[in-house]
């Protein structure tokens, strides 16, 4: 059952993707990003107040966000930081880089999420999942090539390092995530909700310094229908996730996996509808990273 979860979190992850695009496309990324968690956490927050007022309702449709120690909170607050870090890193890369570059690249997380689930949990991968990570990074390898033809040079381009670098807090979130879920028992609404209500403080501060005080870049932003969306998609993703991870036989770096497979939205239906080019020699490591994603399910 976790890994039908997964699935749906990897649908919803790339319609988040392509809305994502739009949203940052030729506009400002910080009042964005935080437009974007704004609206996840207005999503939440009935359900916060319902827990308050009607317990056993919210109980009975299993979606009671509950008390925590101020510790958990604490624990809730280290995985904003890491994930509002990695956002202002992905965010500011989507807005100068094609889609089709920058999703397969987000795919070599699993190999980060891999390591560590081999390290950390003492998760055991076989011969075929071995082969399917492996084949995941050749697979981004070969996008590096194809990055060259439209003018962006791996090794010289600073969003190519920033991609990288939200790739990896990214990775390292998902490890966490299943601390978080299994060792802390806490159900997937109360983690979004307090998540959330941290990232946007976060995000405030980070405003208030960077933002706010300038009045060219409060004139540079437009607001875009497609910046709550990306807010509201990213919670039903997360919420299907975590969900996923709920399961004490969930594996994380399988999940992590098989949440990869939203790069075929990405890909080909992003590829068009921003017409983007060099969309036919993309679909090769395109293949590659989905033959490994089949390899890592077929183990």
């Amino acid at each position: 059952m976790w890994m039908y979860l997964g699935l749906l979190a990897a649908l919803f992850l790339g319609l988040h993707n392509l809305c994502k695009k739009h949203a940052v496309q030729g506009n400002e990324v910080f009042p964005v990003l935080l437009g974007t968690i704004s609206a996840g956490f207005l999503l939440l927050l009935p359900f916060y107040i319902g827990s308050h007022f009607y317990r056993d309702y919210m109980m009975g449709i299993q979606l009671y966000i509950t008390d925590i120690s101020w510790k958990t909170h604490g624990y809730i607050l280290i995985k904003s930081m890491i994930m509002a870090a990695s956002w202002l890193l992905a965010y500011q890369a989507l807005k100068h880089l094609p889609i089709t570059i920058v999703t397969p690249i987000r795919s070599a997380g699993p190999f980060f999420t891999f390591i560590g689930a081999i390290t950390i949990y003492q998760e055991k991968p076989n011969f075929y999942q071995w082969i399917g990570f492996f084949l995941i990074i050749f697979s981004v390898l070969l996008y590096s090539r194809i990055g060259k033809k439209e003018g962006i040079h791996f090794k010289r381009n600073k969003w190519i390092f920033a991609i990288i670098g939200a790739t990896f807090l990214g990775a390292s979130s998902g490890l966490y995530d299943k601390f978080l879920i299994q060792s802390l028992t806490l159900n997937p609404q109360t983690l979004q909700f307090w998540f959330c209500f941290y990232t946007v403080l976060i995000l405030l501060l980070i405003l208030s310094v960077m933002w706010f005080p300038y009045a060219e870049k409060r004139k540079a932003f437009k607001w875009r229908w497609s910046i709550p969306l990306v807010g509201i998609l990213l919670q039903v993703a997360d919420y299907f996730y975590f969900k996923a991870l709920q399961d004490p036989d969930a594996l994380i770096m399988l999940l992590s996996a098989i949440k990869r497979s939203q790069i075929l939205i990405a890909v080909v239906v992003g590829g068009f509808i921003f017409k983007e080019q060099n969309k036919r020699k993309k679909l090769v490591p395109l293949t590659g990273i989905m033959l490994g994603v089949f390899l890592i399910l077929y183990a």
